[in-house]
């Protein structure tokens, strides 16, 4: 650098040494050897520490960028898979839910079919226990009724005859021969 600067001088000095006159706008040619060494200097140094730092950050910038944009594009891709599935399964369900309904109908269509019966069941064991109560309770009442037409009758014939009927036998007969008279005029 030193070797520079001095030939630089010497050069500068021999051009004043020739009289040349100094022009303002073009410089000096020790300036532009001086800036040419500095130039390549600068060059140098960027080029060896900077331009590989950008280059690193560049990269990673172009890494990260084309990550993101590969993540976006798979996790866009998931979600239209989940979007599928989601409308898949709620078409099943909602299938699934029809037939559930339909069964339900059904199951509630058989129930009140039995329930029917059931009731026609019953109401045909009540209205066959009342008719069987309503004859048990009519062949009572004839009963009674014999036995108490048969006592009246039996007095009033033997008040009439002007005898006792105290036999039980002849009670019976002429009871129901008075009660089969009756039930022939009727």
């Amino acid at each position: 650098m030193r070797t520079i600067q001095l030939a630089a001088e010497q050069l500068a000095a021999l051009e004043l040494a020739a009289g040349e006159e100094l022009n303002p706008l073009i410089p000096h040619t020790s300036e532009i050897i001086v800036g040419f060494v500095a130039f390549s200097l600068l060059y140098m140094v960027l080029r060896r520490a900077v331009v590989p730092k950008f280059e690193k950050a560049f990269a990673d910038r172009t890494d990260a960028i084309q990550g993101g944009m590969e993540r976006a594009e798979k996790a866009q891709r998931e979600a239209e898979a989940a979007l599928t599935q989601y409308k898949s399964q709620l078409s099943d369900a909602r299938g699934e839910a029809q037939q559930i309904r339909e069964e339900a109908r059904v199951q509630g269509a058989a129930i009140i079919e039995e329930m029917r019966a059931k009731a026609q069941e019953e109401a045909a064991r009540i209205t066959s226990s009342a008719q069987a109560a309503i004859e048990a309770e009519r062949q009572q009442a004839i009963n009674s009724l014999r036995s108490e037409v048969g006592t009246l009758a039996t007095e009033l014939a033997s008040k009439i005859v002007g005898e006792a009927l105290d036999d039980q036998v002849r009670q019976s007969r002429i009871v129901d021969r008075f009660l089969a008279d009756l039930e022939k005029q009727k």
